[in-house]
């Protein structure tokens, strides 16, 4: 039996959709609203370097969409396949070596030499805690937890810094690089606390559930939801966009999936002073400078395990992994910046004719960035593989303003949403058991700038979408 209660949802990223489907399959009438010509925010791919080649625009790995409570919940329904790589992951070394993350945790350990055993130790017990952990990270807010012993002994090393955990656990250079390049996606100075605890949650998911992506592109994840959404009843405006509460139809709940800088805009003098500040108060993080390439051929890795892993990590050791990071965070342009890879055409042949691959990589800059990074990257990737430049086809860059005028919730270039620290962490977008409600009756929170923060996972909607529910019993 339909519900007579009604929803409308601006913006259709991950977040967004998760909110509108879980309140679609809860009975709801639901209207999804989207200022860009097509639905996905960060999961869109389009025609970026030549015609017939599909690139992943920003979203390009998806271990959290495969891994979260939420996506689990639809696994059965979202026509997406997934593609693994043989490696979820490698980070080489001058001289040809490399850190190798591979499915199994042993096998992982087999190829880290002295540090086996340490590898074992810090990821065997985490990985066989399974979803109890990973989920329980994704629903911060859940009091009691539900599995507070498992939480608690993540949280012993995930409150720490990546470096000190790295340089106190790991002797190797391909262990503790391995480590970095995991922890460098907090775009943290990796001598802060909590960013052991996005490398612990990474590698615990790459050897869970894998780091996969979409066969045919990030936009199918997209595509997918909507297509849910509709088959519920619900629907999806793109075109529209939303300058004002004020014009909105009337509706028993809106949900935003927009960060704080577009709730003031949008919300304006209708909300209270002491929130309205608190959300102007809310920090944004670096941004990225991203690339693109058509190549002719496959990257030529010095290390052939780099050739078999979706993703590659660049940046050389943990003291050059910090030194580039701790740049950013400064204000700098690392002259070899870390630098996140994919490789998809190499495993996913429908996005590029025979002959034909597609790369994507991208490194952290100062938030709103004009510097062009194209050269420094290029450079790292040569460093690992002679040769890369001479397969290039053509290319594609985006720096910050291009990064946010895709989707505007990427404020000078931010991805995450906003800071992800540790008061960040508490406080997102404001301190509270709730943080997905505003004191505005009816209206809700619903982007990455709430817990559990950035990454196609959904939970952030997916949370909102519960407590609209709650509020609505």
């Amino acid at each position: 039996m339909m519900s007579e209660r009604t929803a409308t949802v601006v913006g259709s990223g991950p977040n967004g959709l998760m909110a509108a489907i879980t309140l679609a399959r809860a009975g709801w009438t639901v209207t999804v609203l989207e200022a860009a010509a097509v639905p996905g925010g960060g999961m869109r791919s389009e025609e970026l370097t030549i015609p017939g080649v599909t690139h992943d625009v920003c979203s390009a790995i998806h271990p959290l969409a495969v891994g979260s409570p939420a996506f689990r919940e639809l696994a059965d329904v979202l026509d997406v396949e997934w593609i693994h790589s043989e490696h979820p992951l490698a980070h080489p070394l001058d001289g040809g070596r490399a850190g190798v993350l591979r499915r199994s945790v042993d096998d992982t350990a087999d190829g880290l030499g002295a540090d086996a055993s340490a590898y074992r130790r810090l990821f065997g017990p985490l990985v066989g805690a399974g979803f109890d952990l990973t989920d329980g990270l994704l629903s911060p807010f859940t009091i009691p937890p539900d599995h507070p012993i498992t939480l608690g002994r993540y949280g012993l090393t995930g409150i720490r810094s990546a470096r000190g955990v790295a340089r106190r656990r790991f002797d190797t250079d391909e262990a503790q690089a391995l480590f970095a390049g995991l922890a460098g996606h907090s775009i943290l100075s990796l001598r802060s606390p909590v960013t052991a605890g996005y490398g612990l949650m990474l590698g615990v998911l790459a050897h869970l559930v894998g780091w996969p992506m979409a066969r045919g592109g990030s936009q199918r994840i997209a595509d997918a939801m909507v297509t849910h959404l509709r088959s519920l009843g619900g629907s999806v405006e793109c075109g529209h966009r939303v300058a004002s509460l004020a014009e909105l139809p009337r509706a028993d709940a809106v949900l935003l999936d927009l960060t704080p800088r577009q709730v003031v805009e949008v919300a304006g003098d209708s909300l209270p002073g002491r929130y309205r500040r608190s959300l102007e108060r809310f920090r944004y993080g670096p941004g990225v400078f991203k690339v693109d390439w058509a190549l002719d051929g496959p990257i030529p890795w010095t290390n052939p395990d780099c050739g078999l892993a979706a993703t590659v990590h660049l940046g050389g050791t943990l003291a050059e992994v910090v030194a580039a990071e701790d740049d950013v965070q400064r204000g700098r342009h690392p002259e070899r910046p870390y630098v996140l890879l994919a490789q998809q055409g190499h495993f996913d042949p429908t996005r590029a004719p025979a002959g034909t691959e597609t790369v994507w990589a991208y490194c952290h800059v100062p938030n709103g960035s004009t510097v062009d990074m194209t050269s420094r990257i290029e450079a790292q990737i040569e460093r690992f593989a002679p040769g890369f430049r001479d397969r290039i086809v053509a290319s594609h860059t985006m720096d910050t303003r291009a990064v946010q005028r895709h989707d505007e919730n990427y404020v000078g270039g931010d991805i995450n949403g906003g800071v992800g620290d540790l008061r960040q962490f508490v406080a997102r977008p404001t301190l509270g058991l709730h943080p997905w409600a505003t004191p505005i009756d009816g209206v809700y929170l619903c982007s990455s700038s709430t817990p559990p923060g950035g990454g196609v996972h959904g939970m952030c909607g997916w949370h909102a979408a519960h407590e609209v529910l709650r509020r609505n019993r």
